[in-house]
């Protein structure tokens, strides 16, 4: 199954969440503003989408995404946006058409991420503006995700995980930026945070089959899912809490 085949309510619930703050947060580092035509590369359901049309109007705004179900969500969520579904690496647009170019959360899930980049460099004017982030896996900062791949490995060690993944190293995509061409390279982390009513509203969207943590989950059979179901809550806090997350990002012009 593809990592990313569940209703657009189940990656709300997961990720989205996360998004809302983060793609404010890449926005800003962009300088997306007023009279710009924007690009949201990887669009999900519209997270980052939606954060752009607020600040340039939608009819300033193109969005794609692979999955089917996550393009009707963010037409519906975005009316007046153009969006079409596709791939990164095959933009159905044509070259210097946007003013800035942006991907939040979607570098790492690329079939190609370089051919990603470069899609993104070729219909951006130049001396317009790449924005791309991606949670810091390799280094843990993403709380969420590191506590769930611990406990993960311990019930399953042999698991993948999602460490080697373009994007999830710091560095990593400002050198990829570097590669395609690109100047002006600027690096950084972008620091969000998210509030959990309790153990089910954290635990509960690892079971929908939502991204790599997902499919994970749903590899394991009952005894091995109620294991990591323990393992996880021993790291976590009775009653509400609150988990930081950090993301890699980079700027660039092109």
């Amino acid at each position: 199954m593809p990592e990313f085949a569940s209703p657009a309510e189940h990656y709300d619930r997961f990720m989205g969440r996360y998004t809302v703050p983060l793609a404010r947060a890449l926005a800003d580092e962009v300088g997306v503003a007023e009279g710009m035509e924007v690009i949201d590369v990887g669009c999900g359901p519209g997270g980052l989408t939606s954060e752009l049309a607020d600040r340039v109007g939608a009819q300033s705004v193109a969005a794609i995404d692979p999955a089917e179900q996550f393009v009707a969500a963010c037409r519906r969520r975005n009316p007046g946006a153009d969006v079409r579904q596709g791939v990164a690496e095959a933009l159905p647009w044509e070259d210097d058409a946007f003013d800035a170019a942006l991907s939040c959360l979607v570098i790492a899930f690329m079939n190609d991420a370089d051919a990603g980049l470069r899609e993104m460099t070729r219909v951006t004017r130049p001396g317009g503006k790449l924005g791309v982030c991606m949670w810091d896996i390799a280094g843990g900062g993403m709380t969420m995700l590191r506590l769930f791949w611990s406990a993960m490995k311990a019930v399953k060690p042999d698991v993948e995980g999602e460490q080697r993944r373009a994007g999830t190293a710091e560095g990593d995509i400002a050198e990829r930026l570097t590669r395609a061409g690109l100047r002006d390279v600027a690096t950084g982390a972008l620091e969000v945070s998210v509030h959990f009513s309790g153990f089910e509203d954290f635990w509960e969207p690892f079971t929908f089959g939502v991204g790599p943590a997902g499919q994970a989950v749903d590899s394991l059979d009952d005894d091995q899912k109620a294991a990591l179901r323990q393992a996880i809550r021993a790291q976590l806090p009775a009653g509400s809490f609150s988990l930081d997350a950090r993301s890699w990002y980079a700027t660039a012009t092109a």
